[in-house]
């Protein structure tokens, strides 16, 4: 572990010169990767001197373990065990910020909602995670922006598309991805009988245009008139947009807005994140199923979560927790479910860290 720490502590030495660099300066897209980077390791080395400052204590305690007053051999007893166990927890704590960081964490992030199994049901339920997360992004002060929706009849969605604007948004989002399963009794329901629906999520990164550069000649770019309830614009300019990216086939059609424009730029949005998150999915394919587990990939297939009113619980299949808190969790507080989350996907690349180094 000290030759890796060695190492990153090289490279921050290393980043230093280079933001000092006028070359760098004047190079944007370099500085401000170099300057991430620079943020990044900086946090790991602040830990890393505090580390060898302890080391350094530790030895002098040791030695004064050797002194011939008891006096000072009691002092420095206590020394030596209040050190040792400081440097236990930083040890512990460099452990952690070693392992390999999703580049994707800190970025805005793009959620998709969509009605599954279940009819109008599914629809009303989609809508109450959709409320779920604009009231955890609000605690958070970050910003909701709508990008698409699909309303039912009754008040649900087909699908709502929504990008949330805050550092650290993906990380905090990226294990919603999956199918959210609720059982309940419809209002529709005239016996009382309790229906199981289900809802997908996707969870994506915005994709940033240094990273993806999207060729134009490679785009086919259909607009047309908006459809939907009511509203001046509705059925009378041609403001919605439908852009095809023509290697991958994907589509994404954008009418929310009044403006042709602004229909346009958001669903260029959506497609980047889309083919940034497809981008993923193949680069996860070639590495260990481990990360695969720890990104969100919008991977529908596994049921992740249960809403269960009758008895006002949550559960996470994934981690096996059960919380009985179902209203407080529809209202945005959903921290614990992802801080144990996090605490399980960090535990489990650990464990595999040590496995690999053992080997």
């Amino acid at each position: 572990m000290l030759e890796k720490l060695k190492g990153v502590e090289k490279r921050f030495l290393e980043l230093q010169n280079l933001l000092s660099s006028p070359e760098i300066v004047s190079d944007r897209n370099a500085f401000q990767q170099f300057s991430k980077e620079h943020a990044e390791l900086g946090n790991i080395v602040s830990v890393l001197r505090n580390y060898e400052q302890i080391l350094a204590d530790l030895e002098d305690s040791l030695e004064l373990l050797k002194d011939s007053d008891p006096e000072i051999k009691e002092l420095a007893r206590d020394d030596v065990d209040a050190l040792t166990e400081q440097k236990t927890g930083l040890e512990a704590e460099l452990k952690q910020l070693l392992l390999p960081r999703d580049p994707n964490d800190d970025k805005n992030v793009i959620i998709e909602i969509r009605a599954g199994t279940g009819g109008e049901e599914a629809g009303l339920f989609a809508g109450d995670l959709f409320r779920m997360y604009n009231r955890y992004a609000e605690n958070r002060n970050w910003k909701v922006e709508a990008m698409s929706h699909h309303a039912t009849g009754v008040g649900g969605f087909k699908e709502v598309i929504a990008m949330i604007h805050g550092k650290g948004a993906y990380s905090r989002f990226k294990f919603e991805s999956g199918t959210h399963r609720v059982q309940r009794v419809p209002t529709t329901e005239t016996q009382g009988r309790i229906h199981t629906s289900a809802v997908t999520v996707a969870v994506l990164p915005e994709a940033e245009d240094v990273e993806l550069q999207i060729d134009s000649s490679e785009l086919k770019i259909d607009v047309f008139r908006a459809t939907g309830p009511g509203g001046q614009s509705v059925n009378t300019t041609d403001s919605a947009v439908r852009i095809t990216h023509l290697p991958t086939n994907l589509v994404v059609t954008c009418q929310d807005e009044k403006s042709q424009l602004k229909n346009k730029n958001k669903a260029m949005k959506v497609l980047r994140a889309r083919l940034l998150d497809s981008m993923i999915r193949e680069q996860d394919e070639k590495r260990s199923q481990e990360r695969k587990n720890q990104i969100g990939t919008g991977d529908r297939s596994g049921r992740i979560r249960t809403y269960n009113f009758p008895q006002g619980r949550v559960t996470d299949h994934r981690v096996g927790l059960t919380l009985y808190k179902l209203e407080e969790i529809l209202q945005g507080n959903i921290d614990e479910i992802i801080d144990e989350l996090t605490t399980f996907y960090q535990a489990r690349a650990l464990q595999n860290a040590e496995s690999v180094e053992a080997a």
